[in-house]
């Protein structure tokens, strides 16, 4: 028999989705309180890293941590124990990201937000509306997430560029590039949409160089890491003028603070990570697939490297 420890504030959600598995020799404790009793009897965690990094220290008996999020960045602290496997959610928040990001490049180029101020005002605007055909993305990362961007952005027949540490998996990127050719890589974008993971080798990688390599056209959207971009040089380029606009789900410091500059820019639009919610109908088939490898001894899915933080 395995012990599985369920901990998330959708706990009851995610043992009622797994109980209809019929999983084989598990059994399930259900809590959304980190302050569990007999910790150390569970040989494998799902749940939100937040809370399973309180428990952390008292799950001594655990071997496999089948994360909710895909981020695991509570998890990846040098200073905490790493002698488990840690696998996290993956090829399931395509679909939410390519909803909110379509969403609001849709938003851009038929005016919405222009047009209702508009009619708040009761005056009639003609100004016609741009169309997504034609038009040129850039995609800072192409893992599951990106993939799905890219076959979204070949739906309204735009082109798509990649930028990725040297994969070119996937066949909707018209062109890849790889380590300093970022200047390139960004020139003549319309869009640029960040997807990249919080790993030291990420971190401001939007920085003012990057950003004055864009048109002033350009719209920079964020839905994947706050740690990858330079603030205070997005600031700089939003006020500017060098940069049309942008649409910014997470943030270096969250909540973000309500004197930050962010909250004044005419130009950005802040969605309070938002982009894509785990849900437990989308995530426990993950565990469940994953468990069923665990009882097979066949190696599971969407292992995560401590070092690497991916």
């Amino acid at each position: 028999m395995h012990d599985l420890l369920i901990l998330s504030r959708r706990a009851a959600d995610y043992q009622r989705l797994i109980a209809a598995a019929r999983l084989p020799d598990l059994h399930v404790i259900a809590s959304a309180d980190a302050d569990v009793s007999a910790a150390d009897r569970f040989e494998m965690v799902l749940g939100e890293p937040s809370l399973v990094r309180t428990a952390l220290a008292r799950l001594t008996g655990m071997k496999w941590l089948q994360s909710t999020w895909a981020g695991v960045e509570p998890l990846l602290d040098p200073s905490l124990r790493r002698d488990y496997i840690l696998t996290n959610a993956r090829g399931v928040f395509g679909p939410q990201m390519s909803e909110y990001v379509f969403g609001y490049m849709i938003a851009h180029e038929r005016k919405v937000f222009e047009k209702y101020a508009a009619q708040q005002q009761g005056r009639w605007d003609p100004a016609p509306p741009g169309m997504l055909r034609g038009k040129q993305i850039g995609l800072l990362g192409v893992g599951s997430i990106g993939a799905s961007l890219a076959a979204t952005a070949k739906h309204f027949g735009m082109r798509v560029k990649g930028y990725t540490r040297g994969s070119e998996g996937c066949a909707d990127v018209d062109t890849y590039f790889h380590g300093d050719d970022r200047i390139r890589f960004a020139a003549d974008l319309d869009y640029l949409v960040s997807v990249m993971p919080n790993t030291a080798g990420t971190r401001h990688l939007v920085d003012a160089a990057l950003l004055a390599a864009l048109p002033p056209r350009a719209v920079f959207i964020n839905p994947g890491r706050g740690s990858v971009v330079d603030e205070g040089a997005l600031v700089e380029a939003l006020q500017s003028g060098r940069l049309a606009g942008a649409v910014l789900d997470v943030f270096e410091q969250e909540p973000l603070p309500a004197d930050h500059i962010f909250w004044r820019l005419p130009n950005i639009v802040i969605t309070s990570h938002t982009a894509a919610i785990s849900f437990p109908d989308d995530i426990a088939p993950v565990f469940i697939d994953n468990y069923r490898r665990w009882i097979a001894g066949r190696p599971l899915r969407y292992q995560v490297d401590f070092v690497a933080g991916y």
